[in-house]
């Protein structure tokens, strides 16, 4: 099997087709309009809350069966609808036009696959096994959510933080690094826990 190439990309602005708008592909509209993307959707009936969402001009709904002209300009494409037909055809006109396309729970008319993702604030762990067992994804994602606790999305902020302030410094570049690599260590974690717990005590 081919490996697959891990990527985290930028969508804000771009524009991405969803073509289905049933409880699937709001799931894939969601995602998209929470990464900023110019979000298109196309099909004849949607659920409640994507007709919401074009209400409130979040996306453009066009209200009609697809069409290859509807991937013009596309960045992506995802195919969600129930009908397999349908789903090929939309994965085979966005290969002749040099399009990604994603057709849902078909791996093999998908050239990327949407993981298993925690989020804590900025940080993002995604996991992927290559379309073979979405369940384990799932499952291992859930292992990652003990692991991870959301003092992450603090701690993480204040890293940030820290980092543009070295980089703007004089000094030797290894010595930031090493500073930088031992401020994002397990011990540094647990310190900055330990401090907002003090913090949050009264009395």
């Amino acid at each position: 099997m081919m490996s697959l190439f891990p990527i985290f990309l930028k969508l804000a602005g771009r524009r991405c087709l969803v073509v289905g708008g049933g409880t699937i592909g709001e799931g894939k509209i969601a995602g998209l309009l929470e990464a900023g993307a110019q979000t298109i959707v196309v099909a004849p009936k949607v659920t409640e809350r994507v007709k919401e969402w074009a209400s409130a001009a979040r996306i453009t709904w066009l209200e009609h069966h697809f069409s290859p002209a509807d991937l013009e300009g596309a960045f992506v494409v995802v195919a969600a609808t129930s009908c397999p037909e349908v789903n090929d055809l939309v994965f085979r006109e966005a290969g002749h036009r040099g399009i990604l396309c994603n057709a849902v729970d078909e791996p093999e008319r998908c050239d990327f696959y949407y993981p298993a993702v925690l989020r804590r604030g900025q940080l993002q762990i995604a996991i992927s096994t290559g379309g073979s067992s979405p369940a384990l994804a799932q499952r291992l994602r859930k292992e990652l959510d003990q692991q991870f606790s959301a003092d992450y999305v603090p701690w993480l902020d204040e890293l940030g933080e820290t980092r543009r302030r070295l980089i703007n410094t004089q000094g030797d570049a290894s010595h930031r690094r090493q500073c930088l690599h031992r401020l994002a260590s397990r011990e540094a974690f647990e310190r900055f826990v330990q401090k907002r717990a003090r913090g949050g005590r009264s009395g």
